[in-house]
């Protein structure tokens, strides 16, 4: 299991250690909150692939020697994926990989190839244009009418660099700034669909290498770390058959194989859900599919390992997921019962870390506060 660090690869190391599968677990980081998972059988330090790739693989290959046969290898970071699949033959046959063949994944994470793909077949998108100057930007931006935003087409280093996914932009002050940080990410101008977090819909799947779907997951995020972008902070699970038919039928277009959330806004002003993007990995959130009846990870590791499953798609609905405690936001209480990406009762080393973090940080509000003054979302 590749980068640990935070909530995605936590629950995917619980998701597999809770059914008896030894995980070994890969950061660039010593304090990874995933290493203090009673279900980590073994740890490994390598080199982050963002500073040094050529280490990180060959960290992979040096484990690879000690392992027992091929075995599946999971990422939660677009870094670590690309670096695994391109350079692929110099990892070895150690590995199983969830994912597809080099010149299919890039093209899948340009976000230019995800909306040009979907507009073929017939997946609603919303209304975009690509300018080449920043007169172009405001002149698209006049047309479409403020608020947009300004999306990177090629989003991985832009990520690292600017830790956002986009711009908003409300003014044409505001888009003349964003385009200058992005002009050389192949920048998207796209319309604001309207609503908030809670029109953001997920399809969470695993496909084979045939393209059928072994496991279907659905839902929604409730709040997400940043107004309008960002990670999720609190979802929930709800089974949308538009969201779902057009994801597969996506990503099947595209040619993915894999684990992939693929997540639509709902625009209220036409009831279409609209593509927002594809990610062809474990997102953050998807420890919830295992809570809904469809543990998604699992599901690709015994297909990986020649023993797949039947078909599964979730049987729990209107189920929680959220980040009860996090510096820098209010905290996401939920009324149980809900999945904690952090708080389980059969794995507390990881929530004792981040007590500990969160304190030496000045987060120490008693805890009759945060009942107190939670905002439950409805």
């Amino acid at each position: 299991m590749a980068e640990v660090g935070w909530v995605n690869g936590l629950g995917a190391v619980r998701s597999l250690g809770r059914k008896g599968v030894p995980v070994i677990a890969v950061d660039h980081r010593p304090w990874a909150l995933g290493f203090t998972s009673r279900y980590v059988s073994q740890k490994l330090v390598a080199p982050d692939p963002v500073i040094d790739e050529d280490g990180f693989i060959a960290a992979l290959a040096e484990l690879g020697k000690t392992l027992d046969g091929p075995v599946p290898l999971f990422a939660t970071h677009d870094e670590h994926v690309n670096a695994a699949v391109q350079r692929v033959d110099e990892i070895g046959p150690s590995y199983r990989l969830p994912w597809p063949d080099w010149p299919t994944l890039e093209a899948i994470q340009r976000k230019r190839h995800q909306i040009d793909t979907a507009i073929a077949c017939g997946v609603p998108v919303p209304e975009t244009r690509h300018p080449r100057s920043a007169a172009e930007a405001a002149a698209a931006a006049r047309e479409l009418g403020f608020p947009v935003f300004l999306k990177p087409s090629d989003p991985v280093q832009f990520k690292r660099i600017y830790r956002r996914q986009a711009f908003r932009c409300d003014t044409p002050a505001e888009l003349d700034t964003a385009y200058g940080h992005m002009e050389a990410y192949e920048p998207m101008l796209q319309e604001f669909v309207p609503g908030g977090d809670e029109g953001l819909y997920t399809l969470g799947s695993y496909l084979n290498a045939d393209g059928v779907s072994l496991g279907l997951f659905c839902g929604r995020k409730l709040r997400q770390t940043r107004e309008h972008m960002g990670s999720c902070r609190v979802g929930e699970s709800v089974w949308v058959d538009r969201v779902v038919d057009d994801g597969l039928r996506l990503l099947r277009e595209l040619g993915f194989r894999g684990v992939s959330q693929v997540e639509f806004k709902l625009d209220p002003r036409t009831g279409e859900y609209k593509l927002i993007e594809v990610n062809p990995r474990l997102w953050q959130w998807h420890s919830l599919s295992g809570a809904c009846g469809a543990d998604l990870t699992h599901i690709a590791y015994l297909d990986m390992i020649g023993t797949p499953p039947p078909p599964q798609r979730m049987t729990v609905e209107h189920r929680r997921w959220a980040i009860t405690l996090m510096s820098g936001t209010r905290n996401g209480f939920q009324l149980p019962p809900y999945t904690d990406g952090v708080f389980a009762i059969d794995d507390m080393r990881p929530p004792a870390t981040q007590i500990v973090r969160l304190v030496r940080k000045g987060v120490h509000r008693p805890v009759v506060a945060w009942f107190r003054k939670s905002r439950y979302i409805t």
